[in-house]
């Protein structure tokens, strides 16, 4: 398990701070952190700071109780700081700007559901078996202690005791062989967690605020890849998507082997479906006709069948019925070029979460001199009255920095100095600890991806995530699950119809298999998307980064994070690769990585061509040397001819 602050940087809690910066940053967002690498990366002394204890804002990851810590300091009421006078710190011709020294409700609504007894645990003292059951076709107790040799004959003692979880779920374990007897044996049993128990194994979870897949050929991945920064982070592959269709959870054919493996569709469909994805990747005359009409109106008129239309457009294209055609074929195309990348599927997820991207940037600032403070502010800006722009800045210690330019995250600043034209969005969410997954399958190491279509016209459709503990973001045994829509009215309003489908918040029933619900948060978090970064009133040399938006990807944040960096930096390249740590050669010891880059990064190919000038001379004085060795042994054959001729024999 890692911890939150694991990324490396200077410690100065206790010490002053250097007073001289070109870039301060406020904020350890997914934004502010890359914009924090691609300056360092470049040369640039960077301050990044965070008031908040933990990286990455609300794109963290938190432990489970980390996670009930952080639901209680969102109930607390934030009490704004005592406003400190710094008149004494401005110098003639400069003016204070004022930041925001308490967190606006970003997070709303926030309600925690338990659906576990604190009674259970001293019924079950060995708490999760699971990572055994995962590989074993027989479940096995493991309260007993008889041997391997004595199972067979003792395994009606234990059946008894474990009865009231051995009705839970029969059909996944149909397939199974018929060597165990009695059918309680052969069944999956889920093992009852207590709420302590989730606490117990907290640590071993990680559990996003935000729930995000990276596309194989989206902006973020070919960013970590040419920057480097993928070497810092561990991905695994999303191996289905479904969809929620008539009640029932389906599996989507998307790839080529998926489809003609399909139990789903007939011969028939098959083919219309392969034809249709063919097509669809070159713009034609008929797509042309159809803009700015209904991308479902399209699907209707290709002859396509009813689950073809469904899969089309709500879990590969993703969009809802009345989404424009243009918008709906290019969502498709995009779906399609991430096809086989990295797998059957076109997303990958994170281990240990979405909040390990930010701290890999962070860290690649810090390995290039970016210096970081948690638990540390700015609660000023110092302008400049004749230029508008920001010359230094005021931390929580009453220090005054120097900088040339400043990244904040847009919740430093106050109401204010935002613009007002657009009315502010929010986004439904809700995080559920499960005892299954929602479609059991063999192996049980699934990490899915599944769409729910509005269940009304014009609704919101609910995009969901199912994490095993292959992801390292939950125990095994369990699965987290998230879910995120557009908001209509508060996250529980929005997201309980669905939880309630598809899950089992109730006391278990005999015919009932879905997956139980062990634990549930719903909260209501600021939509990114909807914040204007330009129009805030701020100096010119003062840049605004938004929260977390909406989209499945993370395209919104990078393109304004690169945005950010070409109007500081327009010269530079955005995210240049690192060069790998074996390969970086200092040039004495006053040298730093962010000094004479040039030299550090091509000091390997002079080092290279100096030794292949050495092996040529040393090449030279050997082939000097065969050459003399080849004189002297001439000029002895010559001598013993010389010694030959002249001898006479004797008689």
């Amino acid at each position: 398990m890692r911890s939150r602050d694991s990324v490396p940087a200077a410690n100065m809690a206790a010490e002053e701070l250097p007073s001289d910066f070109e870039i301060v940053i406020l904020g350890t967002g997914l934004a502010e952190s890359v914009v924090a690498a691609a300056c360092s990366r470049v040369g640039q002394r960077v301050l990044h700071l965070d008031r908040r204890s933990h990286y990455a804002a609300n794109w963290a990851s938190f432990t489970f109780n980390g996670l009930l810590t952080w639901i209680e300091e969102q109930k607390e009421e934030s009490k704004p700081e005592k406003i400190e006078d710094w008149s004494s710190l401005v110098e003639e011709g400069e003016e204070l700007i004022h930041l925001s020294n308490s967190e606006p409700a970003s997070i709303t609504n926030l309600q925690v559901f338990s659906y576990t007894s604190e009674e259970e645990e001293a019924d079950e003292p060995n708490t999760i078996e699971e990572e055994k059951a995962a590989g074993e076709d027989a479940v096995k107790e493991s309260s007993e202690t008889e041997s391997a040799g004595s199972k067979e004959e003792e395994d009606a003692g234990p059946a008894e005791g474990e009865e009231p979880a051995e009705t839970e779920e029969e059909e996944p374990e149909a397939d199974q062989p018929p060597a165990s007897p009695p059918s309680s044996q052969s069944e999956p049993i889920r093992k009852k967690i207590s709420h302590a128990q989730l606490v117990k194994e907290g640590r071993r979870f990680n559990i996003d605020l935000v729930s995000k897949l990276l596309f194989s050929r989206g902006s973020l991945v070919d960013l970590l890849i040419k920057s480097n920064v993928s070497r810092y982070a561990e991905f695994k592959n999303v191996t289905r998507i479904l969809t929620y269709r008539h009640g029932n959870i389906e599996q989507v054919p998307c790839s080529r082997a998926d489809v003609f493996a399909s139990r789903q569709l007939s011969v028939v469909e098959k083919r219309k479906l392969m034809r249709f994805l063919t097509s669809c990747m070159e713009e034609t005359e008929e797509q042309t006709a159809y803009s700015g009409r209904p991308y479902s109106e399209f699907l209707r008129d290709q002859q396509l069948g009813e689950s073809l239309q469904h899969f089309l457009l709500h879990s590969i294209a993703m969009v809802t019925e009345d989404t424009p055609t243009e918008e709906g074929l290019a969502s498709t195309r995009h779906f399609l070029r991430c096809l086989g990348r990295y797998g059957n599927t076109p997303f990958l997820f994170p281990v240990y979460g979405l909040g390990e991207i930010p701290q890999c940037f962070c860290r690649m600032s810090a390995v290039f001199g970016g210096i970081y403070c948690l638990r540390h502010s700015v609660h000023c800006l110092i302008v400049d009255k004749d230029t508008n722009r920001c010359k230094a800045v005021i931390d929580s210690r009453g220090q005054r920095i120097s900088c040339n330019h400043v990244v904040l995250e847009d919740s430093y600043l106050d109401a204010d100095r935002k613009p007002t034209a657009t009315p502010p969005r929010y986004l439904s969410r809700a995080v559920l600890i499960t005892d299954a997954s929602v479609l059991p399958s063999d192996p049980d190491q699934q990490i899915s991806m599944v769409t729910v279509p509005p269940a009304t016209t014009g609704g919101p459709s609910v995009k969901m995530v199912e994490l095993s503990s292959s992801t390292m973001t939950c125990i095994p045994g369990t699965y987290l699950v998230h879910l995120t829509c557009q908001s209509v009215g508060s996250a529980h309003e929005d997201l309980l119809p669905v939880v309630t489908r598809i899950f089992r918040t109730t006391e278990p029933q005999e015919e009932d298999r879905r997956p139980s619900v062990l634990w549930c948060l719903y909260f209501n978090m600021a939509d990114g998307s909807a914040l204007e970064v330009e129009g805030h009133r701020v100096p010119s040399n003062v840049y605004v980064c938004s929260g977390p938006d909406g989209a499945l990807g993370h395209e919104h944040t990078i393109r304004q994070a690169e945005s950010i960096f070409q109007k500081i930096l327009p010269e530079e390249e955005f995210c240049p690769p690192a060069p790998n740590p074996e390969d970086i050669i200092y040039d004495g010891d006053n040298a730093s990585p962010g000094e004479d880059r040039t030299a550090v990064e091509n000091g390997g190919n002079q080092e290279e061509n100096q030794e292949k000038e050495g092996n040529q001379e040393e090449n030279q004085e050997e082939n000097q040397e065969k050459e003399g060795n080849q004189e002297e042994i001439q000029e002895k054959k010559g001598d013993q001819e010389e010694n030959g001729v002249n001898q006479e024999p004797e008689e």
